[in-house]
């Protein structure tokens, strides 16, 4: 069976969903309605506007131009991770750009040539899909990660340098700021996995099987989505977090001011 396509019709009358949600976050107040409906505009015209260039990006099938796509990404990415965590991109835009970088192609070349087999990795019908959703992850994980890593040794940073004044190495200084880091960015993550396929089917899955898909080859690729992207997500954080830290602490172990405000 091959896949039932959305007429634009369609897709209309199905966005029409979105007013549930819009109406009661008006009824309560939230001001968040015109976040949202702007939010929903833009996912319309994005996902549309990438719609058109992944065809192109299908037909030319240039090596060249799909990595290019990628650091465009990436440096997309790491503009949209600073931003969000109000980070100053002086310090961390070149080590999340790094870090988001390294873990997308060494996870998905991983994934491409060890996994799938793929003789030619750059191949546009695999390669950038799978470091969109890599680069998709990362970003979400770093931005929860960063903002809790930072945010805590600003506002414990008498525990901090307590431990560095006890004999702490620097590293040590630093561990239970990223484990509280690890565990606020990875928790949702980890507990979705230890339900999935029971309480949940991811989404993937979802449209692997709607697409055609036999659902033994749809779980297949839904369980190395799931581990790649966890594993991508950890490798860029923890690159992210070690080059950063050349740039957010003097010499002598002293955090510099690492907010915009």
């Amino acid at each position: 069976m091959g896949t039932i396509d959305i007429s634009y019709l369609s897709l209309g009358v199905g966005l029409l969903l979105s007013a549930i949600p819009l109406y009661y976050l008006w009824k309560y107040k939230t001001r968040l309605v015109k976040a949202t409906a702007i939010a929903i505009f833009r996912m319309i015209v994005q996902l549309l506007l990438v719609g058109v260039y992944m065809k192109y990006l299908f037909a030319w099938d240039n090596p060249w131009i799909n990595a290019l796509w990628v650091i465009i990404m990436v440096l997309v990415a790491s503009h949209t991770a600073v931003t969000r965590t109000n980070l100053k991109a002086n310090l961390l835009f070149i080590p999340i750009s790094i870090g988001f970088l390294f873990g997308a192609i060494s996870i998905g070349f991983f994934f491409l040539q060890l996994v799938l087999r793929i003789d030619n990795v750059f191949q546009a019908q695999y390669f950038i899909p799978i470091l969109g959703t890599l680069m998709g992850n990362m970003l979400s994980s770093n931005v929860i990660a960063l903002n809790t890593y930072y945010q805590g040794l600003f506002r414990e940073q008498q525990l901090y340098y307590y431990l560095l004044g006890n004999g702490a190495s620097f590293s040590e200084a630093r561990a239970p700021f990223i484990s509280q880091a690890l565990v606020k960015a990875f928790s949702p993550l980890i507990a979705n996995m230890a339900v999935m396929g029971l309480v949940a089917l991811p989404g993937t899955m979802i449209g692997q099987i709607l697409g055609g898909s036999s659902p033994n080859v749809a779980i297949k690729y839904q369980m190395m989505i799931i581990i790649i992207n966890f594993a991508a997500s950890m490798l860029s954080l923890i690159i992210t977090i070690k080059l950063s830290s050349k740039h957010t602490f003097d010499d002598f172990g002293v955090l510099k001011p690492v907010f915009k405000n």
